[in-house]
């Protein structure tokens, strides 16, 4: 129908440009439509009485207008200019997506068959009878095929930006006068980047899209990501985030399990949120020994899922062979200090070195590496502070510390990324005189200003809601069962009072004194690149010694407590990848956060990442530096085969070693294309858009010839076509004059 009315196919509107061919200036034409629509009000309105107003005049004045408007328009010769590709002379590059998420049944049929049934059906026949056609594949990289049949969609990844780069490339010697690409839209390698626009604009190769695939799946569970710490210490509990994304199974109940190899570590269920609703489940699980650990987060399946495959994914802990150095000052001898010490011992990847002041100038030392470690008290050089990954301060006053001491101990969290955790006590926090120091910014909570805030009675411990989804609260698994055990807790011994939180701090645990009042008992906040922590108390040997003598509850929230103030505390050189695992892709970023001797960022070191790949693969890479960002040093590597990688980052200045750091990462093939298997109907939209061309759902490209037959690509020749006779111009010219005579003969004036 548009056709018909309009002379020509809409494909040429939209690419073709107006012109007038008559020659006459543009805005003699407006003076003239002005001039006519200006006497015609005015001879209508002179005669208003006759037409019975002055609005029915004007109306009858507009369509005279209208219709001198048009002639005019039609005097000046209007006509499209557009580029047409000449026939037969260029090629059309047809790209048939040939991965396995291609495989995927829609209605009993695979993917791949529709698009190979819309081919053969006659889209290809049409377009042989204007254009030479060359026939590709898609999958990890561009393929030139001869003929659809025996084909199969065995890729086992869809590198778009990749293959469309390649087809461009072949624009410099082939005219090419666009693509045509039937996919679903699926692409491992991050989406089309700017360099690919760029290239096959800079070709003017226009990219017609036709998806292929349902747009919602029907019955399926699948794991969108997981978020879980890449380093830990053996033995840690570590907490996962797994992003679930389902349809079909609203309000469904399903079991989320992980496996360290065969051996499932942790289990739970979990209920289904909403039809195409995310929702994140976290999950608790050790991590092992040490050693590359890699953990295998699954959804169960269920019986009506038409794809299992998606249930599944793979994680990389790097579980490191350390023992984290944790200086504990005490001012006093007391109760706390000893239990703290008897439950560090039970774990054998903390070591805890402590420092008991017993008079006012004399100091007794445990757990010391050498005679000289502390020998002259608290460290006062950041050689001596930094060399540890963690600080505990008891029952201290300030006053003991000296101001560059205190300063050092906030520049612990801030610059060495340590985590440093205050106790409450009788000399401590306010009592001590911390709310008046460098160090009281630091702090989760603010200190009150008055003193007679510690108290030797029994106080009751509480988790609130952060503290019920912590791992340093975390004494039973099941969180039912874990709220039920701090219910069940003896008192605390004391408690001391402190002010409100900060913003950004997170309040585990408070205290119920039985008098209605609550404070922060336990309190963590991230300061600088470390971590802080206030237990604002002295008491919790309580909790050993009113329990079974069999009880581990002091033990294992103080080794979890710990655990968590020391294992992310980095050294001089961080090694780091942009992703534990890589799917169906080579490519991975390492990077190095270097530090000098005060672990301020170092920009003028020299980095080396040395890899030991599958099957003794060895390799070797530098690292450069970020110039906008000091300290901070990156590569790309080539991962070429499938497997485990381990890579070690030696950093040096000039000829000194600074220090070294390993990380790992795991490539998988085959699995990307089970994940996101809907079409991906946005990307192909897009990269239409972009390139000059349309999307047409698979059945629905009845246009793509005409779209196809205006184009700059190629080889084309640009034509005018005229459009002053186009049937819709006289038809509009009636039907105004014919509503104008309706309206005369209604009002009585013909």
């Amino acid at each position: 129908m548009f056709e018909f009315l309009f002379k020509y196919p809409w494909a040429m509107y939209r690419k073709g440009t107006f012109v007038f061919l008559s020659g006459w200036p543009l805005w003699l034409l407006a003076l003239l439509t002005a001039a006519a629509a200006g006497f015609l009000l005015w001879l209508f309105l002179r005669r208003r009485e006759q037409w019975r107003g002055p609005i029915r005049a004007s109306i009858l004045a507009g369509f005279q207008c209208l219709v001198f408007a048009v002639l005019l328009l039609m005097l000046w010769q209007p006509a499209l200019s557009v580029a047409t590709l000449r026939s037969q002379q260029n090629v059309v590059a047809v790209v048939l997506d040939a991965s396995r998420s291609m495989a995927l049944a829609d209605d009993g049929r695979s993917r791949f068959d529709i698009a190979r049934a819309a081919l053969d059906g006659g889209l290809l026949g049409e377009l042989r009878k204007k254009y030479p056609i060359r026939l590709y594949t898609a999958g990890a990289a561009l393929q030139r095929v001869d003929q659809l049949e025996g084909l199969q969609p065995a890729e086992s990844a869809t590198r778009l930006g990749d293959t469309l780069k390649s087809a461009a490339g072949e624009a410099s010697t082939l005219p090419i006068g666009a693509i045509v690409l039937i996919s679903d839209g699926a692409d491992n390698d991050g989406g089309l980047d700017q360099q690919t626009i760029a290239a096959l604009r800079a070709a003017r190769l226009p990219v017609h899209t036709i998806g292929v695939g349902r747009e919602t799946p029907v019955s399926d569970i699948e794991i969108a990501g997981v978020q879980t710490p890449a380093r830990s210490l053996p033995g840690t509990r570590l907490n996962a985030f797994v992003t679930i994304r389902q349809h079909g199974f609203a309000g469904g109940v399903a079991t989320l399990s992980v496996r360290d190899g065969d051996k499932i570590v942790a289990s739970r269920q979990i209920r289904l949120d909403g039809d195409g609703k995310q929702s994140i489940e976290s999950i608790s699980f050790l991590s092992g020994e040490k050693g590359a650990r890699a953990f295998k987060f699954a959804v169960e399946p269920l019986e009506a899922e038409s794809n299992r495959a998606n249930n599944a994914v793979t994680r990389l802990v790097h579980v490191e062979d350390r023992r984290p150095r944790i200086l504990y000052v005490e001012g006093e001898p007391r109760w706390e200090m000893k239990f703290i010490r008897r439950a560090v011992e039970e774990d054998p990847n903390i070591e805890l070195v402590s420092m008991l002041r017993t008079t006012q100038n004399k100091i007794y030392r445990q757990g010391i590496g050498d005679p000289a470690e502390l020998e002259q008290g608290f460290p006062a050089t950041v050689d001596e502070l930094f060399a540890y990954e963690a600080l505990i301060i008891g029952a201290v006053e300030a006053a003991w510390f000296s101001g560059p001491q205190q300063a050092l101990i906030r520049e612990f969290a801030d610059r060495r990324g340590g985590g440093v955790l205050f106790l409450g006590g009788r000399a401590a926090l306010s009592e001590g005189g911390w709310q008046a120091t460098p160090v009281a910014e630091m702090l989760p909570v603010e200190l009150p200003a008055r003193k007679s805030t510690f108290h030797r009675e029994p106080a009751k411990a509480e988790l609130t809601g952060p503290g019920m989804d912590s791992l340093i609260t975390r004494l039973d698994d099941d969180l039912a069962q874990n709220a039920a055990r701090w219910k069940a807790l003896p008192a605390l011994a004391d408690y001391q009072e402190t002010g409100a939180p900060k913003p950004g701090a997170l309040v585990l645990a408070q205290f119920n004194t039985g008098t209605g009042r609550r404070f922060p008992l336990l309190s963590t906040q991230n300061y600088g690149r470390g971590r802080v922590a206030l237990l604002a108390t002295g008491g919790t040997w309580k909790w050993q010694m009113l329990q079974d003598s069999k009880d581990t509850t002091h033990e294992r929230f103080w080794q979890q407590l710990l655990r968590w103030l020391a294992s992310d505390t980095r050294g001089r050189v961080t090694a780091l990848t942009s992703s534990t695992v890589i799917s169906d892709a080579a490519k991975v970023q390492l990077r190095a956060d270097i530090r000098d001797n005060n672990y301020l960022p170092l920009a003028d070191a020299s980095a080396e990442a040395r890899l030991i790949g599958p099957g003794g693969l060895a390799d070797s890479v530098a690292l450069l530096p970020d110039p906008q960002t000091p300290g901070q040093y990156s590569a790309e590597f080539q991962a070429s085969e499938p497997g485990s990688y381990l890579a070690e980052i030696v950093a040096r200045r000039g000829e000194q070693e600074i220090a070294r750091d390993v990380t790992t990462f795991l490539r998988e093939d085959g699995v990307a294309e089970n994940f996101r298997t809907e079409q991906n109907r946005e990307l192909l939209e897009r990269l239409a858009a972009q390139t000059g061309g349309r999307y047409y759902p698979i059945g629905g490209a009845s246009d793509l010839i005409d779209e196809i037959d205006f184009s700059e690509a190629g080889l084309s020749v640009r034509e005018t076509h005229d459009l002053w006779d186009v049937p819709f111009a006289f038809l509009l010219l009636a039907l105004l004059k014919g509503a104008e005579w309706l309206l005369r003969r209604r009002w009585g004036a013909v």
